[in-house]
């Protein structure tokens, strides 16, 4: 027993090996640098040019090599060996378009010690706006982001030329990168580093979830009109599992009748909910019922599960007090009997927009919500973390709108860089036998016009990372989109009667000069910009005929919408520049909650402006005449 307890304990730090945190490290400075030049958050200083390159310096603001000595011996034995020399560093670098900083990983180097991306944080603290008291944590993000890379590194050796015809969850799980802005995307405080092999999305380990029952004095379950509450648990348990739960709480002594089932996380449950639910629990309000009978594989997302058990059944989403990019990441009881009235309207004037229909582009809609109420916390207020703690979700699955002869694959995909430096993009592209142009054009077809048609037609606008889209595949070629997340991260810019009065969170409240930025920010700057560079880098593609392709699908849907002329001038996707929406100063900001729900604009971090790419081809003369 103690031989296999220190092989355990020897098992989790395994991928923390030299060469690999090494490795680790100088891929995420350059991420670093990067994201935090394009944020106007540093400002390196180009100090010659040559090749189609720009050579650039970046000195730390007051940091002394003593920080870096940290790193050798010879400073912990000697400290009188320490320079008073300024820290810096220099890298190779090209500028594309969106002040998108192409870094060269190989040529960075540093005047002194290791290149650490803590230290790196450290000694530019003060260009940061971070407080000394949100640094710790954030630096403990950073940290388990480095963490997981290595994981990654030491675990995963698929080749993006192995991930071409690789399945969905296969491609779900090899995503090795996270959110493309953000540096601290994987911070995940709260897992220990058992619980990251059994929960962490990259682990790809399958996890049966705990079902507990939830007193209807204190839960609620909303669903839409075709999925009432036994249906769902028929389809979602089956009748042999209900009778073996039904059976935990007929022992209890309490009516059956008087509960619904809640899913949760084994994390939740084990870390939270058994203690601070405990009054609840010793009462017979909430109900352990042990584990459900289907396996889940985590998402991206952490917090949602796909089943592989039956992949026709639908997603589960769960609450779980892990803080992972700018938020604890619990589910509110309070919004979930608002769910399914959203989800009820979206159906009826999105998915039913025959437009929609033509373009093949589906909502993943949330069709049945579960939330337990702990009295005790209640009057801290909807907004406290002890208020998000027990409910979930259930969400369509993906797997039943394909057709013979499609697959899916995360749009996260096509930033996916493999370890040995090759694009996945450029892969799919040379496995599709078409050129590039095409390639991209069906892609921006599929994607960036169902999106155009929700701004202008239905003033909605949707939350479009790579992570909350999934593309269906056919011969490595999207043909069409699957948006999920639907009714969290949406907004309806104008008041609509026909939304249901309990579904009216949705409808925001943006300034007329930011709601562009819905599109502008969230495509363009978030997305689009991290493709320009893997065309540039890896597909031989320059930008500019990216741009252009970009440009002519927003031409194409004004040329099919004329109906909509004055909004395109009100919201000009084309103009000159565009303000510079920034996550990472949110983040850096507040780590812990990073947006106001409540007031998503007012929370929003802007700084400068950006020269929109497109605009050069505001006149809908683009021609493409080489691919």
């Amino acid at each position: 027993m103690k031989n296999d307890s220190m092989k355990q304990a020897a098992q989790v730090v395994a991928n923390l090996q030299p060469a690999l945190w090494a490795c680790a490290n100088r891929l995420h400075v350059c991420k670093i640098i990067s994201e935090f030049t394009h944020e106007l958050l540093l400002a390196p200083v180009l100090e010659y040019e040559e090749g189609g390159w720009g050579y650039y310096r970046l000195t730390a603001p007051g940091a002394l090599v003593a920080t870096a000595a940290l790193d050798t011996k010879e400073s912990t034995s000697n400290p009188d060996t320490q320079s008073s020399d300024p820290i810096t560093y220099t890298f190779r670098a090209r500028i594309l378009s969106l002040n998108h900083w192409y870094i060269d990983k190989s040529s960075l180097k540093k005047s002194s010690g290791a290149i650490d991306s803590l230290h790196f944080i450290l000694e530019f603290k003060d260009l940061l706006n971070i407080s000394t008291s949100q640094l710790p944590s954030y630096l403990e993000e950073i940290t388990n982001t480095l963490y997981g890379s290595t994981y990654m590194m030491a675990n995963h050796t698929l080749t993006s030329s192995d991930l071409v015809n690789a399945g969905y969850q296969t491609l779900e799980h090899a995503m090795n990168s996270g959110h493309p802005c953000f540096v601290a995307n994987n911070g995940r405080i709260g897992f220990d580093a058992n619980d990251y092999r059994a929960y962490a999305p990259e682990a790809d380990a399958p996890i049966r979830l705990i079902w507990l029952a939830g007193h209807k004095s204190r839960t609620g379950y909303a669903a839409v009109d075709t999925l009432p509450y036994n249906l769902l648990m028929e389809k979602e348990l089956g009748d042999r599992t209900l009778t073996a739960f039904n059976k935990v709480l007929k022992e209890k002594g309490v009516d059956t009748a008087d509960y619904f089932f809640i899913p949760v996380h084994p994390w939740q449950w084990y870390n939270k909910l058994a203690m601070v639910f405990a009054p609840d629990i010793a009462n017979n309000l909430l109900i352990c019922l042990g584990e459900g009978p289907d396996d889940f594989s985590a998402q991206q997302s952490i917090r949602t599960f796909y089943n592989l058990s039956h992949p026709d059944k639908h997603y589960t989403k769960t609450a779980i007090g892990v803080l992972n990019m700018g938020f604890v990441r619990g589910l509110t009881p309070y919004y979930m009997d608002s769910t399914p009235p959203i989800t009820e309207w979206i159906k009826s004037a999105i998915a039913a927009d025959p437009y929609i229909q033509k373009l093949g582009f589906t909502l993943l809609c949330e069709v049945a919500t579960v939330g337990y109420r702990n009295m005790y916390y209640e009057p801290f207020g909807k907004t406290s973390a002890y208020n998000k703690m027990l409910a979930a979700l259930w969400r369509e699955s993906p797997a039943t709108v394909l057709q013979p002869g499609q697959q899916l694959m995360t749009m996260a995909a096509l930033l996916h860089i493999d370890f040995n430096g090759n694009s996945l993009l450029h892969e799919l592209i040379k496995a599709a036998g078409i050129s590039t142009t095409d390639w991209l054009r069906k892609y921006l077809q599929a994607y960036l016009t169902p999106l155009l048609h929700c701004f202008y037609e239905h003033d909605l606008v949707f939350m479009p990372h790579g992570e909350n889209l999934i593309l269906v595949m056919e011969n490595h070629v999207p043909v069409k989109a699957i948006m999920k997340d639907i009714t969290e991260e949406i907004g309806v810019f104008s008041y609509k009667e026909e939304i249901p009065e309990k579904g009216r969170r949705i409808c925001v409240t943006v300034p007329e000069e930011l709601r562009a930025l819905s599109i502008l920010t969230d495509v363009f700057d978030c997305f689009f910009r991290f493709i320009g560079q893997i065309l540039v880098e890896h597909c031989d593609y320059p930008e500019d005929k990216f741009w252009q392709l970009v440009a002519a699908t927003i031409h194409a849907y004004q040329e099919d919408h004329p109906e909509h002329a004055e909004k395109f001038e009100q919201y000009d996707l084309f103009a000159e520049e565009f303000i510079l929406s920034c996550l990472n100063r949110l983040q850096l900001r507040n780590n812990k909650q990073m947006v106001d729900l409540a007031d998503p604009a007012g929370s929003l971090q802007l700084a400068g402006m950006l020269r929109n790419p497109i605009a050069v081809y505001k006149k809908a003369n683009v021609s493409f005449s080489h691919a």
